[in-house]
């Protein structure tokens, strides 16, 4: 059974890169939805691949007295250059800089994902590996995601290297989405143990990346501007490329380059709300009755500057040009999609459902279109999405005619409450919950326009990685669930253990599985969700 899927993963793997890198492909109208979502999806990932987004963002200038330029502002080199980095697009990221800095660069070390290096290899993606005899030491870790013995011994590497700096040095430090995990440094006497336990245990009862990142800073050396302390007086320049939405630079990989926001009493509260603080080890509790000023001080960074060089939204500009390539009318809902998956997908189930609604033209008092209409805005309002006006979005919509295929793009990140012990991530759960409620509006009476469309929804992490599995995400169509139950699979079942991963894997041999293998870069997910009338193609 192991070793099959290990082949099946390997299957999948070489497909996704052969279509995502075949050159002069044309995209076919004709396709069926499920590919033209999947061709969404790579041009997301395409578009925030590290290396040309690193190129774009930082020049070297060697003319009179070397300097970098970033976003217009020029960074003197006085004395040395140094690098070094961590999270998951990291590796890509110095392997450009590498290149463009030359012999400037005296020595670096960046922590990646364990097993990135493999996985780069055998998908033929060079370009984002070190040459030989690099000037960058590369030490892999954070296994699934989470932070080990490996992550704390490159985190102790890096501080050691800023800790040797001087005032004429100059640190470029690379920030990407999974460095929180790839950046361990746990303030004595917490153990590594006892602080992964405590991340753990609050992401199971569903706290944001925010909640998370705020505990993390308080118990961390070198989270919350800790990084740029140890490197002062050097210059620290931080480039970031985004998985937090929104884009704050303090909650990134939890912002070792930056001033925290967050105080200790922020802290304490996210652990009472999650009912935490009877239960913390002594030595939790000791670090966190110590007081927090030193990590609120923005004058604490004075030598550090910040800039973003990617985002989702980029990513879903990308999935736009292609959606519009391929003749979808696309709109681009949002990149600050979140909440818990079962609300989400509901919010998802309703969209769907109005968006059929209004380009079927039903004629006369269709009771089930008012009701959707004020749900699906309701629930919008709800969720609290930054910058989500549904009404204006859907607009373009309301001018079609059936035959029109339709796009729908949003990106962000969403939270799973775990109930189970079962296997999965965020965006498989959200796919599966999604293919559910379609199933049961589809099987009412009032659900029976649904049977006129052709719908396909996507749910993929742009880093490759859904939770602790091989999947990057999935996918699922109005009839999924019709053929699932056929084949005696109860989707209630697999979701009330966390275990969509299980269920994937083994309806239809994992044809709804995105697979891609870790992908060298992170902007969160990206949601795509695909429309035609049937017989429209």
């Amino acid at each position: 059974m192991v070793s099959a899927l290990k082949r099946l993963l390997c299957v999948h793997r070489a497909c996704w890169w052969a279509s995502s890198h075949a050159a002069g492909e044309a995209p076919s109208p004709n396709m069926a939805l499920k590919e033209h979502g999947l061709q969404c999806f790579r041009s997301a990932v395409g578009t925030v691949l590290p290396g040309p987004m690193l190129r774009r963002a930082l020049i070297l200038e060697t003319a009179g007295s070397p300097r970098l330029i970033v976003q217009g502002r020029p960074f003197e080199i006085k004395g040395n250059l140094y690098l070094v980095g961590f999270g998951k697009a990291v590796l890509g990221m110095a392997a450009v800089a590498e290149d463009i800095l030359g012999d400037y660069l005296v020595r670096g070390v960046v922590s990646v994902p364990q097993g990135i290096q493999d996985t780069l290899r055998h998908t033929g993606m060079r370009e984002m590996l070190l040459k030989p005899r690099s000037r960058i030491q590369v030490m892999e870790g954070a296994k699934h995601n989470l932070p080990d013995q490996e992550a704390l011994k490159a985190a102790s590497t890096i501080r050691e290297l800023a800790e040797g700096l001087t005032a004429d040095d100059l640190l470029l430090v690379l920030i990407s989405g999974g460095g929180s995990a790839l950046l361990p440094a746990p303030i004595p006497p917490v153990t590594l143990e006892e602080k992964g336990t405590i991340t753990r245990l609050l992401a199971s009862k569903g706290a944001t990346i925010q909640e998370l990142n705020t505990v993390r800073k308080a118990l961390s050396l070198l989270k919350g501007g800790g990084l740029a302390r140890a490197a002062y007086p050097a210059q620290v320049l931080g480039l970031v490329l985004s998985d937090v939405i929104g884009n704050p630079l303090d909650i990134i990989a939890s912002g070792p380059t930056v001033a925290s926001s967050c105080s200790t009493q922020d802290c304490l509260r996210i652990l009472a709300k999650y009912k935490m603080l009877e239960d913390l080890p002594e030595s939790v509790q000791t670090v966190l009755s110590r007081s927090a000023v030193e990590h609120s001080m923005p004058e604490d960074c004075p030598r550090a500057y910040n800039v973003v060089i990617g985002s989702n939204r980029l990513a879903l500009e990308g999935a736009k040009q292609q959606a519009e390539d391929l003749g979808y009318l696309t709109v681009l809902l949002t990149d600050a999609m979140c909440g818990e998956v079962s609300t989400v997908a509901h919010f998802y189930s309703l969209l769907i459902q109005l968006v059929c609604l209004e380009t079927r033209r039903i004629s006369g008092n269709f009771p089930a279109k008012g009701k959707v209409k004020g749900a699906v805005l309701n629930l919008a309002t709800e969720l609290e999405i930054t910058g989500l006006d549904l009404s204006d979005a859907l607009k373009p919509l309301q001018e079609l005619q059936g035959e029109n295929p339709i796009c729908l793009l949003a990106g962000g990140e969403t939270t799973v409450q775990l109930q189970g012990n079962g296997k999965g991530g965020r965006n498989q759960e959200l796919a599966l919950r999604v293919a559910l409620e379609l199933h049961r509006v589809k099987s009412t009476s009032d659900g029976s326009f649904l049977e006129k469309h052709e719908v396909v929804f996507l749910s993929g992490g742009t880093d490759g990685q859904d939770g602790p599995t091989e999947a990057a995400g999935a996918l699922c169509s109005l009839g999924m669930v019709d053929k699932a139950e056929q084949e005696g699979y109860k989707l209630e079942a697999f979701l009330r253990n966390n275990d969509s991963y299980t269920f994937f894997t083994k309806f239809q041999n994992g044809r709804h599985l995105l697979m891609t293998g870790l992908t060298g870069t992170n902007v969160m997910d990206i949601h795509v969700v695909l429309i035609r009338a049937k017989g429209c193609v």
